[in-house]
């Protein structure tokens, strides 16, 4: 079986660069100490801090700079251990970070039923005060979680417990990052080639079926050696979720999810609603899937294949880099010297080693500049992972630039559309500078797999998450059996027109957005508004109230900063 190289064996030039955080170990553990200490300090610093508005401003300013201190110690540990997830010092360095997270937690526990202590009148009082503008929007987000809000012992007593109420999501990661070794498979010019979490998707898009459906075959029978302990995972995860939710008051874990970007939960269900409307459309592309490739019955791994035979679409590194600048220059030119700055100052760590966490992500670190975790294999797919990370990364960054701390987090209903913006925007770019038919086709086929994969797929995944919770409020155990039998019963609504093979029932355990619950609903809200916009952007030649959206971080609600670039989530016309 051939093996991935280690992380001590890449190369640093494609790695990326965390010096800019922290510019050593040492450095770090100096930072975890003084973390550490302002920590220790919080209560006695805040004891009468909503005394008035000068106590309240002091109060707060050193809450929220011990908490960039501890974010800053614990993402140069997570990023660390995202690189190899099998080094026992990274390891070692998360958890340490982790228990600093837990510590932090604890001892500002107080802050929210404090100020909730303060008579709302006096805190308007208070708020009139120019010098807590800064604040204006959290505090008022605070009261309005009021009923959710538990005494301060209690409030202590959930942070406590924050540590572990992670272990369902770090035993999968372990697991499935770690652990977990795939057989080699026999690759298209019939040689051994690895399948790894990394090349699976490559393999899926082979033009060679037995190529396909042995790395199907082979990749979810590795899973399935372990469904039941995946099952107790997940199962954990979802007893974690309805706990939370039930001792703060919601009405479902899925209330409680979206209750803190001020969705309503008539958001998430209209999104299954307009969805199950366009399934007539998912079921005429499997025919029209079916028909092109010429198959008398399509399988789940005959779609990720191009529908365009004999197109080679392969990118390097570099190559993906200036195609993906290239298709944001609509956004302007900060954000083309944005693009450069992430490139040259090595912000992405790209290629797969042994150890790294799958797929990708951005973290963005306040103060610092964003990072992007890339398991690049040079595919068009690729470089559409770069621009939608990149988009991720341009969001963390305006926002910090633009936003006191306190107010940069944006929400991530806001965030999936940073990302899919850059996506639509490289589909458009692609379309209006291809001349070759075939090519054309091709990109015309990656654009309706973006519909069906992020739209149509991502929003099976929040019927499933809704409907297993659903399960387990009504005393349902969740065992593999029975979320094998819910994911297939939705495999055969969404995909209706293609063989869903029973080992497609076990799907659900590979997703590991489903550690964070009620997450994935926003990749197809995001998708929708994202073609608004991109639309919008292309037709105006006026990237700016797009750019002002970027910019606002969590200043204010998601839907309300939505409606500030054009798009009402509120009604269902996006999504139709």
């Amino acid at each position: 079986m051939m093996q991935l190289k280690k992380r001590y064996e890449m190369d640093p030039e494609y790695m990326w660069d965390l010096t800019y955080i922290f510019r050593s170990k040492e450095e770090w553990e100096k930072a975890l100490e003084e973390a550490k200490a302002e920590t220790d300090k919080i209560a006695s610093v805040c004891e009468n801090f909503t005394e008035n508005a000068d106590s309240l401003k002091r109060g707060l300013d050193f809450i929220y700079s011990a908490a960039h201190k501890t974010e800053l110690v614990y993402l140069y540990a997570f990023l660390h251990k995202s690189g190899d997830n099998g080094d026992p010092d990274f390891q070692d360095m998360e958890g340490r970070a982790v228990n600093l997270l837990v510590a932090f937690g604890s001892a500002s526990a107080f802050i929210r039923p404090k100020i909730l202590s303060v008579d709302e009148d006096t805190m308007k009082a208070y708020l009139s005060d120019e010098k807590l503008k800064i604040y204006q929007h959290t505090i008022e987000d605070i009261y309005r979680g009021k009923a959710h809000t538990l005494d301060e012992e209690r409030e202590k007593m959930l942070a406590m417990l924050s540590d572990a109420s992670n272990v369902p999501s770090d035993a999968f990661e372990m697991l499935e990052s770690v652990d977990m070794e795939f057989p080699d498979i026999t690759g298209e010019s019939d040689e051994q080639v690895p399948l790894t979490h990394g090349t699976f998707r490559v393999f899926l898009e082979s033009p060679d079926r037995n190529v396909r459906r042995e790395a199907y075959e082979k990749y979810f029978g590795e899973f399935k050696r372990y469904i039941n302990t995946f099952a107790a995972l997940y199962g954990g995860a979802v007893k974690m979720d309805t706990y939370f939710s039930d001792v703060r008051g919601f009405g479902s874990a899925c209330e409680a999810s979206l209750f803190d970007s001020n969705v309503p939960v008539s958001v998430y269900n209209s999104l299954i609603e307009a969805v199950h409307e366009g399934l007539p459309s998912m079921k005429r592309y499997l025919e029209m899937r079916k028909k092109i490739l010429g198959l008398e019955k399509i399988e789940m791994y005959d779609l990720y294949c191009p529908m365009v035979e004999d197109v080679d679409f392969s990118l390097t590194y570099d190559e993906a880099k200036q195609l993906v600048k290239k298709a944001l220059a609509p956004l302007g030119e900060k954000y083309a010297q944005l693009l450069n700055r992430a490139y040259e100052e090595k912000w992405m760590d790209v290629f797969e080693n042994k150890g790294k966490t799958t797929g990708a992500f951005s973290c963005g670190v306040y103060g610092v500049h964003p990072y992007v975790l890339l398991n690049f294999t040079g595919t068009l797919d690729d470089a559409y992972t770069m621009a939608h990370e990149l988009g991720h990364a341009m969001h963390s960054y305006l926002s910090a630039e633009a936003q006191e701390y306190v107010n940069s987090d944006y929400k991530i209903m806001a965030a999936e559309v940073a990302s899919i913006v850059n996506e639509v925007l490289l589909t458009k770019y692609l379309l209006s500078t291809e001349n070759d038919k075939s090519r054309k086709a091709y990109i015309l086929n990656h654009f309706l797999e973006s519909f069906r994969t992020t739209l149509f797929r991502q929003t099976l995944f929040a019927e499933f998450e809704k409907r297993a919770h659903d399960m387990f409020k009504v005393g349902k155990p969740l065992k593999a059996e029975s979320l094998n039998a819910l994911y297939r019963e939705l495999n055969l609504l969404y995909y209706d027109g293609a063989n869903v093979g029973e080992l497609h029932d076990i799907e659900w355990a590979r997703i590991p957005h489903f550690y964070n619950s009620f997450y994935v609903y926003q990749y197809a809200t995001g998708f929708s508004s994202a073609v608004a916009i991109a639309d919008r952007i292309i037709e105006t030649s006026d990237p700016a109230p797009y750019l002002n959206f970027l910019s606002m971080g969590g200043s204010e609600y998601p839907i309300d900063e939505l409606k500030a670039a054009g798009v009402d989530l509120t009604s269902p016309e996006p999504v139709k």
